[in-house]
């Protein structure tokens, strides 16, 4: 329905493609999207030293950790929206507009910071420099990674597929060209910066399906927005295991950053397929009709996704020395001692990944207890498994243990569902208050 004073769309969009091309162009827009971070990742390790990639790390961690919170408070929620063009439309206005407004906020607070650890550090190339770089270019790259799950809720991945290769074509030489050992606050600027291309084509891309729509901000304030709710599971996720992570760097181990890291980028082609079914999962399995016919496509998944960490596992593992450090240069000693636990982790994160994308069609508000308690478990276990071994490969297996403990909770709260409860409203689901 059109609000009065809204001006209806003046062309209708096109019919949206069939669900086997969209599922390619879910899948490959993802790929380009983590091909994009397995570069960033790999080229700042070779043209950094290995203290330069630490500092660096810990700087895209904190991104990764703003980017889960806005994906999970914005991007989930938008993608369960239901309705007709224009309330679809206007919820994926709403949503770029909101990004774009709290990473500004976001940005200016993260530039305060760096300025400030900078001027006390009395160096600006150390992590106060990396700090208010990020801060800087922040609005730009959560925007940029905002459309994706607009054109979702669009049924266009083909269009987050174009802003995301043109990103993946910018960042690459941008980073090239930068000099050894260069500052980690120079790397981290020209990340940034080289998404503006990206950004400016989504935007011409999104324009066409929410002209004439009007962004309401409101919903994203008011209590009881479901996106409140997955801020809380990514926050007690995904989140508390990365500012734990972050935690080791700061007063534990810096290097440990980097070792966890560096395994992580080589895991790196995985993650195409978890953030596929992630950010595309869910309108896809909601469309199966049925409970049944939901929970066995994405068992399915999972075990394929199983598999393939596996494999993925032993072919690292078995990669020569010469090849790993053309990889990661100085890096590639520490991550190599984490493969075995990373491809572990990694296997056992494709069965919960599916379980919980599961439970979020299914009955959204199942996810949290299962992220609540096994998340923190995690946390708990690489702690632990850090301080039993005083090393980074205890912290890694402790993840893997976790993250095996959540597959098993989720997979098992699955089973147990009997309601099925699938959002059906035009607008963004929300939580009735208390």
């Amino acid at each position: 329905m059109i609000t009065p004073g809204q001006q209806p769309p003046t062309s209708e969009p096109r019919r949206a493609p069939r669900r086997s091309t969209a599922a390619a162009a879910s899948v490959l827009d993802q790929a380009a999207s983590s091909l994009t971070n397995i570069a960033v990742l790999v080229i700042a390790a070779r043209v950094s030293t290995a203290h330069g990639f630490a500092t660096f790390s810990m700087v895209y961690l904190t991104f990764t950790v703003l980017l889960g919170l806005n994906m999970a408070y914005v991007g989930q929620a938008v993608v369960l929206t239901r309705g007709d063009t224009a309330a679809v439309g206007a919820a994926c206005r709403s949503a770029t507009a909101f990004t774009a407004l709290a990473a500004t906020v976001g940005g200016v607070l993260l530039a305060v910071a760096g300025a400030v650890a900078a001027a006390v550090t009395g160096g600006w190339a150390g992590p106060g420099g990396a700090f208010l770089a990020l801060g800087l270019v922040l609005p730009l790259v959560l925007v940029q990674d905002e459309l994706r799950y607009a054109f979702s809720t669009l049924q266009r991945p083909g269009l987050a597929l174009a802003a995301d290769t043109l990103r993946l074509v910018c960042v690459v030489p941008a980073l090239l060209l930068q000099p050894r050992h260069a500052t980690p606050g120079l790397l981290v600027a020209v990340w940034g910066l080289s998404a503006v291309p990206a950004l400016l084509l989504g935007l011409r891309l999104l324009r066409p399906h929410v002209r004439g729509a009007r962004a309401d901000l409101l919903p994203y304030v008011r209590r009881g927005h479901l996106g409140q709710r997955f801020v809380v599971e990514f926050a007690v996720g995904n989140a508390s295991s990365q500012l734990a992570v972050l935690g080791l760097g700061l007063f534990a181990a810096p290097l440990a950053v980097g070792a966890l890291r560096g395994a992580t980028t080589l895991f790196g082609p995985l993650n195409v397929l978890f953030n596929s079914v992630n950010a595309f999962g869910p309108p896809l399995l909601g469309r199966l009709g049925g409970r049944r016919a939901t929970t066995r496509a994405a068992a399915l998944l999972g075990l394929v996704l199983c598999v393939v960490g596996l494999a993925w596992g032993l072919v690292l593992y078995a990669l020569p020395d010469h090849v790993g450090r053309q990889l990661l240069g100085a890096t590639w000693q520490s991550a190599a001692a984490l493969l075995p636990a990373s491809g572990a982790q990694y296997a056992v994160m494709g069965l919960g990944t599916c379980a919980l994308v599961t439970l979020r069609v299914l009955s959204p508000r199942a996810t949290l207890s299962v992220q609540v308690v096994f998340s923190l478990l995690s946390v708990v276990l690489m702690l632990v498994g850090y301080l039993l071994t005083g090393s980074a490969l205890g912290a890694a297996w402790g993840l893997a243990a976790g993250s095996a403990l959540k597959a098993v909770a989720a997979w098992t709260r699955v089973a147990r569902l009997r309601v099925e409860a699938r959002p059906t409203t035009a607008t963004v689901p929300a939580v009735p208050a208390g």
